[in-house]
């Protein structure tokens, strides 16, 4: 028998004082058997770093055209895709023919260092692609943070992030390693 999707209940307030941007977003997210909690706050640090009315979760990891998050114009154009981990050269390609702009959230420690000195090269044709780079140690601490029905804090200042549920707090310096020139 095929296991079920995990059912998580997000409460997410986003702080961005970069962007000028300060609301709260309610969210179901289906955590997908062979997803990590580590994998799942990525997820919700990615959309708390973009956070937008029209930005929305996708099936994600079950969908191999799809982006784990993704933002829409009224007029269904595709203006951003963001993906997690570390996808292959053609997934980079195809994902920048599609939208507008592609932020690529790597993860993972060496591997991701492995990942991106391998790809490198062959991103620099993309100017609407970005890619950044979080922290193994980071990304490990926003885990810890993962529960059922979770009130999420996200502040957002100066490039730095801090993550806070309850009394627990976790901060995390996302690092550019591409930027979009659009």
């Amino acid at each position: 028998m095929a296991q079920k999707a995990t059912i998580y209940k997000v409460e997410l307030s986003v702080s961005d004082m970069d962007r000028h941007y300060y609301e709260t977003h309610k969210l179901t997210i289906a955590k997908h058997p062979s997803e990590t909690d580590e994998r799942m706050m990525v997820r919700l640090l990615a959309f708390a770093l973009n956070a937008h009315e029209q930005l929305e979760m996708t099936k994600g990891i079950s969908t191999d055209d799809e982006p784990d998050i993704w933002q829409k114009s009224l007029s269904d154009e595709l203006e951003l895709w963001i993906a997690l981990g570390l996808p292959s050269d053609k997934v980079v390609r195809q994902s920048c023919a599609k939208a507008q702009k592609v932020v690529i959230y790597t993860y993972g420690g060496r591997t991701a260092d492995v990942w991106w000195d391998k790809i490198q090269n062959s991103t620099s044709r993309f100017d609407n692609l970005q890619v950044i780079s979080l922290s193994e140690q980071a990304t490990s601490e926003l885990a810890g943070l993962a529960d059922r029905s979770m009130k999420l804090q996200v502040n957002i200042q100066d490039g730095d992030v801090m993550v806070s549920v309850g009394d627990q707090i976790v901060y995390v310096t996302p690092t550019t390693l591409k930027s979009a020139l659009n």
